[in-house]
């Protein structure tokens, strides 16, 4: 098997307002709409993410994962964390260092999907 590409599945209750929010945020583009879902890409080596509107129908609450992360790992954090503050993105965790060695913040879309974004850099030693 080669794996050629890879994607997330995001299911939420408003892809339009998702997609905007990794658009205008993350750099994010839009290469594929359907009537209940939308595909996001880049060009560099990030993971496609596919929005699809959840089907109330179909759907319960407290199915499917309690705590879903979008990790992204990324170069020059500290100044995307600028940019991002600067935008007035919803920053929910604001950029810190981990002593292990990992520099990180997250923010949330308007659909509730956490998203970290990390960048590994030296560990702390003492």
């Amino acid at each position: 098997m080669n794996i050629v590409s890879s994607a997330v599945s995001l299911t939420v209750a408003d892809p339009p307002a998702s997609s905007r929010f990794f658009t205008s945020h993350l750099g994010f583009r839009e290469i594929l709409a359907g009537e209940e879902f939308i595909a996001l890409g880049r060009d560099d080596g990030a993971v496609d993410l596919v929005l699809v509107e959840r089907d109330l129908e179909r759907w319960q609450p407290g199915q499917g994962l309690a705590d879903l992360i979008v990790v992204f790992a990324a170069t020059g954090l500290a100044a995307e964390y600028e940019r991002l503050r600067g935008e007035g993105a919803p920053i929910t965790i604001p950029l810190r260092r981990e002593p292990w060695g990992e520099l990180l913040m997250q923010l949330v879309d308007p659909n509730g999907v956490k998203v970290q974004l990390t960048e590994w850099i030296s560990p702390i030693t003492r």
